[in-house]
Parts: structure tokens; C-alpha cells; sequence
């Protein structure tokens, strides 16, 4: 669900001493929407990615907070296209369409902590699929680190498709010029107080329909989201627009998001309304909050994530945690 593009302007200022990838390597316009620093094998049959997060950033939180769970998703969705054009043998131009996501954050990453600077992404190849020389399908085990800390464990499911199978997938709609132009002004926001927020921007749901129903808010002038000209909805609106939603329920507001399984199932298209269903579950065996939350258009369901909740967590200090998994061997 993801396109290549050239770089063209900066999003925020670049950091001293540090050189970022390629903006075309992980499918991004704008040379300070990269987060990514490198890609190297970790002499075990996996990869380490470093990557560097900002100390400010006018969309991710930042500061001594919690880990802002958007800042870790597009860190790891960057990785997607690194790791495929550069240890995967998959051109530039070819589509990485996203199947399935899941996060859990560490105690570490949910404690107010300065998140800024080095970070690494160990990942672990769980499955390969391979069309001829290039990988067809990968699923991913990728353990975020910094400081010796585990901050979060993701596993996730892509597929790769050349251009022209991409074409024929979205029917006719696989450019933006394709795409029903959308309205000028997006859809009126809910307040951001709501959601603790501070700009209008970037609040991705509209006031409620009816309890526990929004409808996807789509700026496609926001400088993250919106990168580069798409021509569906991107993944990362979509996991934002459910975490949003899942903290709008009365029991969400004084708690935040530890954990998710998201599944793709369709596009979401930008020239149509997309409503947003949230349903709470009842607590894991652990006892933890859940939520369900679903993204409907024309009547069918396009995504659907189950989230993870939990009061926010104070200071403390925390031990460095491994993990691991069964590894595919490195292509190469």
C-alpha cells in the first residue's frame, strides 16, 4: 500500500551528524519525513536497522512522554522497503501492500522517557515467498530497541506486487490522477482537547455519528500522511484513525494503546466516505482492556484492528529484554 517517490522538500530540520537513506528506499518524498540510518546483516541470518527519532517533531510526540505508537509504525513501515530493495532484490516502482500489523509495547516504552536519538530494528525473517529472483511475500518479527531496552516487539505480513499487477488490482484506480479529487477542506475534526491534542491537523476523526462512529477525517495536504500523492488511503492514517478512536471511548481517555493486531483486507479509496466502528471486548486472561476497532466503506469492511489498553504508566527503570525467533537465512 505503499509507492516510491523522489525526494522534493524537507519536513523538519535535519539532524547534525547523522545521515539518513535514501528517500526512495523507504518510499518517502520529503528528506526529513526519513527516519531510517541503515541497513546492515547481524552475522545471525537477520538484519539490523538504525534509525533516528527526532527531539521535536510537529506531528509525532516527543519529549518526556510515552512512545508516541505513530513515531514507532513508520519507523517500522520505512524498514518494509529498505529491506526489500536492498537485501530482497525488489525494484524501485514495485508495491508493498501491507496484510497484516501487530505491536506490544514494553513497560520501557510506555514510561515518560526521552525516546529522541540512536534506535535499532532487529528483524527477523519468519517466511519468504519469493517470484523468481525477487521476494514475492515476507512476514517480518521486528524487535525495536534503544539503550539496551526493548521498547517493542511488531511482526507483520507483506505482499510485493511489479506495477502492473498493481494496476490490474486497483481496477483502474492505481495512480492519483485516477482518483475522484477530494474536497478542498476535509471534513470537520472532533476537538482535539478530546484526544489531548494540540493541532487540528492531525485529528483523523470527525464528530461522531452516532456512539462509537466516526468517519475518517482525510487531509491529503498533511505532511505525513500524505508524504507523496496516493492513490487509496495509507496503512498508517488507518492504524491512527483506530487508535484515535479506540481512546475516544469513555474508558479510553485516561489510558493508552499497548498493543494491536491489525488486519488489511481492502483499499480504503479517498473519493468515498470510510466510517470508523468501535466495540469493546472484554479484558484478555491477563485482564487487560481491548477494543475492536473496524473501517467500513460502501458497506464493506476494508481494515480491522484489535487494540490493547492500559492506564498510563509512571517513571521507573527497566531491565534490557532479547527476544528472537526462527530465522529464514539472508538472501545474499
Amino acid at each position: 500500500m505503499l509507492r516510491t517517490a523522489s525526494a522534493t522538500a524537507t519536513l523538519v530540520p535535519s539532524v547534525p551528524s547523522v545521515a539518513f537513506v535514501a528517500g526512495e528506499l523507504v518510499h518517502k518524498a520529503r528528506p526529513g519525513s526519513v527516519l531510517l540510518t541503515g541497513l546492515r546483516p547481524d552475522g545471525n541470518d537477520g538484519f539490523v536497522v538504525s534509525a533516528h527519532w527526532p527531539e521535536g517533531h510537529e506531528c509525532y510526540a516527543t519529549g518526556r512522554s510515552a512512545l508516541d505508537p505513530l513515531l514507532l509504525t513508520e519507523t517500522v513501515r520505512q524498514s518494509f522497503p529498505l529491506l526489500c530493495h536492498s537485501a530482497y532484490d525488489v525494484p524501485l516502482g514495485h508495491h508493498l501492500l501491507w496484510d497484516t500489523f501487530g505491536y506490544e509495547l514494553s513497560p520501557a516504552a510506555l514510561a515518560p522517557r526521552h525516546h529522541s536519538g540512536a534506535v535499532e530494528l532487529r528483524v527477523t525473517c519468519l517466511e519468504s515467498t519469493r517470484r523468481g529472483s525477487r521476494a514475492a511475500a515476507l512476514t517480518l518479527l521486528i524487535s525495536v530497541v534503544q539503550d539496551g531496552l526493548l521498547l517493542a516487539e511488531c511482526r507483520t505480513r507483506l505482499t510485493v506486487q511489479s506495477p502492473a499487477v498493481y494496476q490490474r488490482l486497483r481496477a483502474g484506480r492505481g495512480t492519483p490522477e485516477a482518483v475522484t479529487a477530494l474536497p478542498a477542506a476535509p471534513v470537520a475534526s472532533i476537538a482535539p482537547s478530546a484526544l489531548a491534542r494540540t493541532r487540528l491537523r492531525d485529528i483523523v476523526l470527525s464528530p461522531a455519528v452516532e456512539s462509537g462512529r466516526w468517519r475518517l477525517r482525510v487531509d491529503t495536504t498533511h505532511p505525513v500522511f500524505f508524504d507523496h500523492p496516493l492513490d487509496h488511503a495509507p496503512g498508517l492514517l488507518l492504524l491512527e484513525a483506530a487508535r484515535q478512536a479506540a481512546l475516544m471511548l469513555p474508558a479510553g481517555h485516561s489510558q493508552s494503546v499497548t498493543g494491536l493486531a491489525t488486519s488489511f483486507t481492502r483499499y480504503v479509496e479517498l473519493d468515498a466516505p470510510c466510517w470508523i466502528e468501535v466495540r469493546p471486548l472484554d479484558p484478555d486472561p491477563e485482564g487487560r482492556g481491548r477494543t475492536v476497532v473496524s473501517l467500513w466503506q460502501n458497506g464493506v469492511e476494508c481494515c480491522t484492528a484489535t487494540m490493547r489498553l492500559a492506564r498510563k504508566a509512571g517513571p521507573g527503570g527497566f531491565a534490557p529484554v532479547r527476544a528472537g525467533g526462527e530465522v529464514i537465512p539472508f538472501p545474499r
